[in-house]
Parts: structure tokens; C-alpha cells; sequence
């Protein structure tokens, strides 16, 4: 199966980008988790209100699919100024940054995704900007060259990486506010999905709600991409509303078992166990047991089978658990 057909890809694509921008919640009292996080911003901007100043620059990290870019719309909803979204990787260079901040007007908030691959040069530009709301610009070369500085109005950068730790600190350390995301919970995402039925007008049962989220990952853009799709089932081979029947029969045909693991996490688990009596195991010889390349495996698969408790990193290569052979019913043989 490759990576974009996987129906528990926690990346977005454009279908789920079109399809989510009506099941986004548009405050943060419809914003459902991250509580801690959704608390302390609901302070931190009444206070930013009630001074009329910009909010503190914000960075938001942990795994995709958790909803970064909706809250950071969200934000700027609540603080009732505008929003300009871009990422990392398509500001190539300084001048790409200027033009985008000379655009901001007085508190607007500019959110840069992916801001862990900005171009270092771009970064140094952006620290003037985050610190005195100017840029120092180079104007010409060699002997003639002169540094002008732009006033900015002021603003509100909100960053959001799913790599904390490629941040450079100097960058990270001009945030005021660092929030992390975490996975939700079950509870969290039986709440999503009814929401989201209910936005897309489709009935749900509850036994469906829990089969739903408990394969969900722990992630809403998986669970809205999941409910979609049994929505799909429903409407062409079930009762037009969705039941526990149809919800199973639909995950069964989309691949993803009791556990949310879909055919290549099971390969990988099952090639390290066949082929590999368990581990340890180097990623580069899996990668090409499999066919699939090593950068895949650990951005992709690893870290859910490794939340799961399914694989494990050891300083000799990966190695499965015994969960790992209960759930893919296979009998260890002890040597």
C-alpha cells in the first residue's frame, strides 16, 4: 500500500484540507482536547485584548493531525484580527519573509507551519522581527552595500512543528508561548466524530462512535478521514445512516484492524518476526525487506507501532514486543 493511499495517514492531503475546512471548530469553546493548552491561550489572549497588544509569539509542537493550524485560526478569530498561513519550506528565501511581513497590518497573526525547515538565513531575518517588529535588509553588494531597517506593524507569530527538537534555540527561545499537543483520547475523539457527523448531517450509533475512535490512532484528522469513508459505505451499501455493521465491514475493507494498524504496520511487524525471530533488527534491512524506503518507516509507521508498545528501539536495531505477537496471533518460539 503506498504511503498517500493509507486511510490512517496522519499527514493532510488536499481532499482532507477541502473537506475538514467545514468540520473545523471556529472558537475555542467548540475546540474539543488539548485542555491545558486551549485554557491557558483563552487567558493569554483576554489579556492581550484587554491591553491592546499583539498576543505573545506562539509555538505549538507534537505529532500532525492533532489540530495546530485550526487553533491557530482560531486564535486569530478570538483576537478579531486577520490571518496570513504559509510553511516553512516555501519561504526560500529573505526576501519571500519581507514581503509577507510588510503585508501585516496592526496585530494580525502570521502562522508558519512546518516552522522547524525554515532556511537559517530566512530564521536570522525573522529574529529582528519577532524581538523589535523591523527588518535589517541588505540593499546592494561589496563595498556599496548598506542595511536599511523596515518598521513592522505589530504582530502575532504563531509556529508549529511536529520536530521541537530541530528548532534552533535561538528561535525557540524568542516564543512566549511553547505549548505541546498531545494524542486524544478516546473519550476526545468519540466527541469529534459525532461532531463531525453531525456537521455532515449522517446518523452514528454509539457502538460505532467507540469502533471509530479506537481505531482513530488518536488522531482527529484520522477519525474525520475514517468517518468519511464509512460515510461512503452507508450511503451506497448500508441503511444511509451508520451502524455498528457497516462500520465494521467498512474498516475491514479499508485495512485497519482493532488497533487502528493498517497492512504495511502489520508487514513490518510480521517481516521483523518472520524473517528476523523478533529483532534486534537494523531500519535499513527492513526497509528493504519491505520495499519501502527507511525515512518512511520512521516518520510514518514507527512512532504509532512504538506508542502502541508494539516496536521498540534497542542500540541494536528494532525488535517487536510480545503485544506484537498477541495482536498479530502468531506464537513466539522461545530459544
Amino acid at each position: 500500500m503506498y504511503q498517500e493511499d493509507r486511510i490512517t495517514d496522519i499527514h493532510q492531503s488536499f481532499d482532507d484540507e477541502r473537506g475538514e475546512l467545514t468540520l473545523r471548530p471556529q472558537t475555542l469553546d467548540e475546540y474539543i482536547g488539548q485542555k491545558t493548552v486551549t485554557d491557558n491561550l483563552k487567558i493569554f489572549i483576554e489579556a492581550a485584548k484587554l491591553r491592546g497588544e499583539p498576543l505573545d509569539h506562539v509555538l505549538f509542537y507534537g505529532p500532525p493531525g492533532l489540530g495546530k493550524t485550526t487553533l491557530a485560526g482560531i486564535i486569530a478569530k478570538e483576537l478579531g484580527v486577520n490571518i496570513r498561513i504559509t510553511s516553512g519550506p516555501s519561504i526560500e528565501k529573505s526576501g519571500d519573509l519581507a514581503a509577507i511581513l510588510t503585508n501585516l497590518e496592526e496585530n494580525d497573526v502570521l502562522f508558519i507551519d512546518e516552522i522547524h525547515r525554515l532556511n537559517r538565513s530566512v530564521e536570522e531575518v525573522l529574529y529582528s522581527a519577532m524581538e523589535d517588529y523591523a527588518l535589517d535588509i541588505i540593499i546592494g553588494k561589496g563595498p556599496s552595500a548598506r542595511s536599511i531597517r523596515l518598521d513592522l506593524s505589530k504582530f502575532t507569530l504563531i509556529g508549529a512543528t511536529t520536530r521541537a527538537g530541530s528548532l534552533s534555540a535561538p528561535l525557540r527561545d524568542r516564543f512566549g508561548v511553547i505549548s505541546k499537543f498531545e494524542v486524544y483520547n478516546r473519550n476526545e475523539l468519540e466527541t469529534i466524530i459525532n461532531r463531525s457527523a453531525g456537521l455532515l448531517n449522517i446518523a452514528v450509533d454509539k457502538d460505532s462512535l467507540i469502533e471509530m475512535a479506537k481505531r482513530s490512532r488518536g488522531t482527529p484528522r484520522v477519525a474525520n478521514r475514517i468517518l468519511k469513508r464509512i460515510r461512503d459505505f452507508s450511503q451506497v451499501s448500508g441503511k444511509g445512516h451508520i451502524d455498528i455493521e457497516i462500520t465494521k465491514k467498512a474498516l475491514s475493507a479499508l485495512g485497519v484492524d482493532d488497533l487502528g494498524l493498517e497492512s504495511l504496520d502489520r508487514e513490518i511487524l510480521t517481516t521483523i518476526i518472520e524473517r528476523f525471530k523478533g529483532g534486534p533488527v537494523g531500519i535499513d534491512t527492513i526497509a528493504a525487506s519491505i520495499g519501502e524506503e527507511r525515512v518512511t518507516i520512521e516518520d510514518v509507521y514507527e512512532p504509532y507501532l512504538i506508542q502502541q508498545g508494539l516496536l521498540f528501539r534497542t542500540p541494536k536495531g528494532r525488535m517487536v514486543s510480545d503485544d506484537a505477537y498477541n495482536h498479530l496471533g502468531i506464537e513466539k518460539i522461545e530459544e
